[in-house]
């Protein structure tokens, strides 16, 4: 059963990774650079800054700080475990494949994807009611996490797992956040 699941995810890795050009490689390496996303988090920092104020703001930065901590352990700690090579360093199908960009660190799974998807996790629930709109805040880590596949850095798998990871790390974040509040801590 997992032979064929990976196998399914190597196929579908193919065929996703395939579908890039070099007309579009600068692209794709300008979108998986975090410090590209700046504007986005700038504007983010803003409007919620003009939401809920400074000191709250900064407690926020806190709370996603320790945040994009566990994310990247949590992957760090996945990786090491499981040690499934990149598809940029998997001699069956490496040779074939796109490869834009290699690392050589393992793969499984993306803290791209789990980092992003926990932060606009954490983010959405914190403010969903406040702005009618937030939810496109999910296209950040669809984009971002798609760049890791486009540029031959990762399986879909890697990609879905990672969404997962930091879906309930985004998820429980959110709730210290709220007991904090509750609590009465300096929040």
């Amino acid at each position: 059963m997992l032979d064929k699941i990976v196998s399914l995810d190597q196929k579908l890795f193919v065929y996703l990774n395939s579908l890039g050009s070099e007309t579009y490689d600068g692209l794709w390496l300008m979108i998986t650079k975090q410090y590209n996303w700046i504007p986005l988090f700038l504007f983010l920092l803003y409007i919620i800054y003009k939401k809920v104020g400074g000191k709250q703001t900064l407690y926020l930065i806190l709370f996603v700080a320790i945040l994009l901590v566990l994310t990247d352990q949590t992957a760090n700690l996945f990786k090491n475990g499981f040690q499934r090579l990149r598809p940029c360093n998997n001699p069956e199908i490496n040779s074939f494949i796109r490869i834009v960009q290699s690392r050589s660190s393992f793969g499984f799974f993306s803290g791209h994807a789990s980092s992003s998807m926990g932060v606009a996790t954490f983010l959405y629930l914190v403010f969903k009611r406040d702005f009618k709109y937030f939810w496109l805040l999910f296209l950040w880590p669809l984009i971002f996490a798609y760049s890791r596949i486009y540029l031959g850095l990762h399986y879909p798998l890697d990609i879905i797992c990672g969404y997962l990871c930091g879906g309930i790390l985004g998820f429980l974040m959110f709730k210290f956040y709220q007991m904090a509040k509750k609590r009465n801590f300096p929040i």
